[in-house]
């Protein structure tokens, strides 16, 4: 059940994790100051204690850097909740999914990541949108792992990402109604049907 979407994303330490931060939190300052439309590279830069050299140095565009900031928050905070049952936790956990990415600002940071025009930001790191993928992957196999554990029937991590995820967000970002929280749960019970035993992962 293991897919190459669930790799970690390392964080960056030292140094270049302190510069991160203060360049992320002004980013997110100024967004909730000002607005988009005024946001600009050199104010951030000034407000994050750093120079515009350094940030162009490390992301490029300023599309790359709120590129990288939406992929830090939506990074998860934690495990998924454990309800049980893999089918109460993969309810509760698509209920919040298709809460967080129908929302503005779930929408404005899935925008953020596909404007990325470097795709990658730092050499050897998996495209940014990929890096969101991995993110969900990860969570939805921390909850089929414990049904496993479990003894449970449980479905593919990728089914679940392509059955349930991925219409979430494409209609999300493609379709004038967003999907409603009954076509989810429809979506995940067609997906529970193909669950079945697997051995537990080591």
């Amino acid at each position: 059940m293991t897919t190459a979407l669930n790799r970690a994303i390392p964080r960056p330490g030292g140094r270049s994790a302190r510069v991160q931060a203060a360049v992320h939190k002004a980013t997110l300052d100024l967004l909730a100051q000002d607005g988009r439309a005024a946001l600009t590279v050199p104010l951030i830069a000034a407000r994050a204690g750093v120079t515009p050299s350094t940030i162009y140095r490390r992301w490029g565009e300023l599309a790359d850097l709120l590129a990288d900031v939406a992929v830090e928050r939506l990074r998860p905070d934690g495990d998924p909740a454990d309800t049980g049952s893999v089918a109460g936790d993969l309810q509760a956990w698509v209920e919040q999914y298709r809460d967080e990415m129908s929302s503005d600002v779930g929408l404005g940071m899935m925008l953020d990541v596909l404007s990325a025009r470097n795709g990658a930001l730092a050499e050897g790191k998996p495209p940014v949108p990929s890096q969101c993928a991995a993110f969900t992957a990860s969570q939805i196999e921390i909850i089929i792992a414990r049904g496993a554990r479990r003894g449970e029937a449980v479905p593919e991590v990728d089914a679940v990402m392509d059955t349930v995820a991925s219409p979430i967000v494409y209609r999300a970002l493609f379709s004038t109604a967003p999907m409603t929280p009954e076509h989810a749960q429809a979506l995940l019970s067609a997906c529970l049907k193909t669950a079945r035993k697997v051995k537990p992962a080591a």
